[in-house]
């Protein structure tokens, strides 16, 4: 393996002679420069790994020297060198990004730990990590046979998500097929779970978790009633793993006041999941109560275009229907960027409601597009996508500007989705619903191993066209297919992005309190 290369640079640099005697001690390569004119042409000819600037020498000063450098070989690591602690000169240098600030007198441990910190932390971070995780490994198997409560597997998938995030940036295939496979074997016992404890959770809220119908309710609701100005931002299809990767942009501007996990009902499917987040009650008690309101799954025309009515007609069942609402549902790039010029507008409402599909038309057009099925090939640039699509959105900046307000921001969803892979049968009329993760309807048949069942959909809060109408749910990434033209079908839909079934990544996602610093 080459030696590392250093190059020192300053004025005074016959007096630090020591200190590079003791570096090529102890294997390093150092070169030598008194000033920026001579450093910069030397890293023109030489290829270094890191370079030691003084920032106080004539001519060429340090803060110049560190720009020029820059300009040449932009990730360079470049380690600041100054007597002086005043506040400016360390805010110029970290503003060039550099990778290290030391304050004069320096001795040589302190330059090795910086050589550590800046050359060898991949290395360091990834045997830490893969050390990390090996413990882990077993602790989630433990966990795995003795999770009890719905709070129990909310903190194992957290957990799982923690580890999936932390391994991605490494370089082992063999210990992400591991993480994978722990996954594969929480979603088994999650869907045993959730057959043996959902119908409590709908008939009697205490001790069930928070659903989708209860989170205006209980948390948007007090929210308002304290006096606070309130904007709920939902992402279509945001997975726990997907807000984590854009919490640190976010970071940036608001505090975290709170990160929660809530279960969306039963499908995961927007129709049913949110128009129960903006009604306050369960899909059955909607077409009820609002017949001329609820569309039927199979029906063609829109299943989501009465969630400002809904909403404000839970407004009003709350005792809040003095409070001023705006409902805004954003499906493209000029609609987002129109809501973000207009922000001003909206301020004197109480509660500020956005629906971003972004999430939700990402996850269609994987199974269209072959650009995104590349992109997207599985859930690390799923998350990839997503992230970037943040950055760059009309969204960001929308929330920037709220930052700057004292208005609390709730970032939540309507369901998850997830990656399916695994095909299960299953035959019906032709009047059963077409989505790939759930069906309703009659007479069906398939595979019992692969779904969960259920054969009275009004327990379950569900409506039914037909009186022997059931509904069944895919659970882990199974997918159903039919018959007929059964291997088209599924090449067709193998490894894209389906919701409505039953997962922990469908079910188990975020609600976050956000507050401008």
């Amino acid at each position: 393996m080459d030696k590392t290369r250093i190059l020192w640079v300053d004025d005074e640099i016959d007096m630090l002679k020591p200190h590079i005697m003791f570096l090529e001690q102890k294997g390093y390569d150092v070169d030598t420069s008194n000033n920026g004119d001579e450093a910069l042409d030397k890293v023109e000819e030489t290829s270094y790994d890191i370079v030691f600037l003084d920032e106080n020498m004539p001519g060429l000063s340090g803060l110049e020297t560190l720009q020029r450098l820059k300009e040449i070989r932009e990730s360079m690591p470049i380690v600041m060198i100054t007597k002086s602690e005043e506040e400016h000169i360390m805010e110029d240098a970290i503003g060039q990004k550099i990778s290290d600030y030391l304050i004069k007198p320096v001795n040589p441990n302190q330059i090795l730990l910086s050589l550590k910190r800046n050359l060898q932390s991949r290395r360091l971070v990834s045997e830490k990590t893969t050390s990390s995780y090996q413990q882990e490994f077993r602790k989630i198997a433990m966990e795995l046979a003795e999770v009890r409560t719905w709070q129990d597997w909310v903190d194992l998938y957290k957990k799982l998500v923690y580890w999936e995030l932390q391994l991605e940036k490494l370089e082992d295939e063999g210990l992400q097929q591991i993480l994978i496979s722990q996954k594969e074997e929480a979603n088994n016992l999650f869907a045993r779970f959730i057959e043996g404890e959902y119908g409590d959770w709908i008939e009697d809220a205490e001790g069930a978790p928070l659903l989708s119908h209860r989170l205006v309710k209980q948390e948007i609701a007090p929210a308002l009633r304290s006096g606070s100005k309130v904007m709920m931002v939902v992402i279509d299809n945001l997975r726990y793993d997907q807000w984590k990767v854009i919490q640190p942009m976010l970071e940036d501007y608001f505090r975290i006041e709170s990160e929660e996990a809530f279960f969306s009902i039963l499908p995961t499917a927007t129709q049913f999941a949110r128009n129960a987040l903006f009604a306050g009650m369960m899909p059955d008690a909607i077409s009820k109560r609002f017949p001329d309101k609820w569309v039927d799954d199979v029906d063609d025309e829109g299943k989501n275009l009465n969630e400002d009515f809904f909403l404000k007609a839970q407004m009003e069942l709350l005792g809040l229907k003095d409070k001023r609402v705006h409902y805004t549902k954003v499906a493209n790039h000029q609609s987002g960027k129109k809501l973000a010029d207009s922000f001003g507008n909206t301020r004197n409402f109480d509660l500020n409601v956005v629906v971003y599909n972004f999430v939700d038309i990402l996850s269609h057009s994987k199974t269209e597009m072959e650009v995104i099925k590349e992109l997207a090939d599985d859930d690390k640039g799923y998350r990839s996508i997503t992230e970037s699509w943040f950055k760059n959105s009309p969204l960001f900046d929308l929330l920037r500007q709220v930052s700057e307000t004292d208005d609390r921001v709730m970032i939540t969803t309507d369901h998850g989705t997830i990656n399916v892979t695994e095909p299960s049968k299953l035959v019906g009329q032709r009047d059963l619903s077409t989505n790939l993760r759930y069906k309703a309807g009659k007479n069906m048949s398939y595979d019992k191993r692969d779904v969960f069942a259920m054969k009275d959909p009004e327990k379950f809060g569900l409506p039914k066209r037909n009186i022997s109408d059931e509904y069944v749910f895919a659970k882990s990434d199974k997918f159903f297919a039919y018959p007929n033209n059964y291997n088209h079908y599924v090449k067709y839909f193998k490894n894209t992005y389906q919701h409505g079934g039953l997962s922990l990544e469908e079910m188990i996602i975020p609600y976050v309190w956000l507050k401008g610093k």
